[in-house]
Parts: structure tokens; C-alpha cells; sequence
């Protein structure tokens, strides 16, 4: 049975798919897998999921656009049914992430934790660097949690997790919100581990969408905080993020 599962979401596939792919392939532990969800894609990018297929990925399809929520947990799903014990890793699939960088992910990943890839602030350009800053101010202040770079789309999680990540609301990127805030919510650890800071072309491969997607971000944290300080919410136990042990 493998260790781990990465796991990537792809819309408008880029050619770095491939290589990433092949990276994986070839510098992650024997026995890790790479399953990858096409999300709606038309027939421009099948050679490029073929490609992937070829080297030895896992590929799942919907018929239409459901968005990054959606696709994750199709992901998680299938992970489950196939391989239970396995440890996932998600990662964005344009290239932004090394493979060394996934690997350490993996590799803190303990029994009922959540491990978050963060990249360094100064290092992103000034309008993502504002909005991961107010962001993780304000998660901060709702949770309590330390967690600086809430967007990052490097994430582990181990293998107990996997039924409780198939039931977490939303379909497009404010699951992954959605996910720290229920994980904060219920006292799940989370753990923290620093990675590089590549933003591709200007970003040009993100399928983030500017204000829609930015409102579905925000829209679950600031609930949620408003909720905490009514008093609503009620955390089960000391929050535990922060860098993971060494």
C-alpha cells in the first residue's frame, strides 16, 4: 500500500502539468501516487492528461466545470475507496510548487494532523502579499491559529482525515478556507512548513478569479469570526499551529 497520495486539481491544464509528473515519478519515496482530477476541461488539454496517464497517474474527469471543492473531494473520495491508509498531499498543479517542497510536506505529516506549505510574505508580490496578510490577521483573530499564507494550495493531511475532508461544505475555493476554519472549530492540529515562494509568469496560470473568488474566500472566515466573537463558536482545545517538529 502506498504511503502517500498527491493530489492535484486541474483546470486549464498547463504544460508543467507533465513535468510535475514526471518529478513526482521520479523523486518522491517508491510507492507514492499521483491520482489528478481534470475538472471539466474541453478536449484541448486531453493529450496533456494522457500524458500524465502515461506516466503512471491516476486521472479522474467530470463532465463539467464543478470547481476546486468539488474536484478535491472527488479526489479525496476515490483516495478513500482505493487507498485508505494513504497520507494525501495537494498541490497546485502549475509548477509552483518543487517537488522537494511536496516531499517535506509529506514527510511531517502525523496521525490526525493537517500540514500547510507556507511561503514567505516578502517574497509575493504586493497585492497577494496584502490579501494573505489581512487574511491570516484575521484568521488568526477568529481562531486563534498562527497560520500566515491561508491560500496556499500545498497541503497534507494524514489518512484519518480522509472522511471528515469529503464532508467539509463548498465546491470551489472556499472549501479550502472552509477546511482550516471547521479544522480550527473542532481543535485538529495544524502544523506549518516553510517552502519556496514561485509565482509562474506572473501568476498567469491561476484560475483564482479576482473579486468573485476572493468574496468566496472571505465570505466563510467572516462568518465565522463573527461568530466567534458572539460567542457562537467555541474552541474544543488549545490551538496547536505553528512550525512542524523537526
Amino acid at each position: 500500500m502506498p504511503r502517500t497520495v498527491v493530489l492535484l486539481t486541474v483546470y486549464r491544464p498547463q504544460p508543467e502539468l507533465i513535468d510535475l509528473a514526471a518529478h513526482l515519478r521520479s523523486d518522491m519515496p517508491a510507492g507514492t501516487r499521483l491520482v489528478v482530477v481534470d475538472d471539466g476541461n474541453d478536449t484541448t488539454g486531453q493529450k496533456t492528461f494522457t500524458a500524465v496517464r502515461d506516466l503512471g497517474a491516476t486521472v479522474l474527469r467530470h463532465p463539467a466545470n464543478l470547481g476546486k471543492g468539488a474536484a478535491l473531494k472527488t479526489g479525496f473520495a476515490h483516495i478513500r475507496a482505493t487507498h485508505p491508509d494513504a497520507d494525501v498531499v495537494c498541490a497546485d498543479a502549475d509548477g509552483q510548487h518543487h517537488t522537494t517542497d511536496i516531499r517535506r510536506v509529506a514527510d511531517r505529516i502525523r496521525p490526525g494532523h493537517i500540514v500547510l506549505g507556507v511561503r514567505k510574505l516578502d517574497r509575493m508580490p504586493a497585492a497577494s502579499r496584502l490579501g494573505n496578510t489581512v487574511t491570516g490577521a484575521l484568521f488568526r483573530a477568529a481562531t486563534g491559529y498562527p497560520v500566515d499564507d491561508t491560500q496556499t494550495g500545498l497541503r497534507g493531511f494524514s489518512a484519518g482525515l480522509l472522511d471528515w475532508l469529503c464532508t467539509v461544505p463548498g465546491d470551489g475555493f472556499d472549501y479550502e478556507m472552509n477546511t482550516l476554519l471547521d479544522a480550527a472549530s473542532t481543535g485538529r492540529p495544524i502544523t506549518t512548513v516553510d517552502i519556496a515562494t514561485r509565482y509562474l509568469d506572473g501568476n498567469s496560470a491561476s484560475n483564482f478569479s479576482g473579486v468573485t473568488d476572493s468574496m468566496r474566500v472571505y465570505r466563510p472566515l467572516l462568518r465565522y469570526t463573527a461568530a466567534s466573537l458572539t460567542g457562537q463558536i467555541r474552541r474544543r482545545r488549545t490551538p496547536t499551529a505553528g512550525p512542524a517538529p523537526h
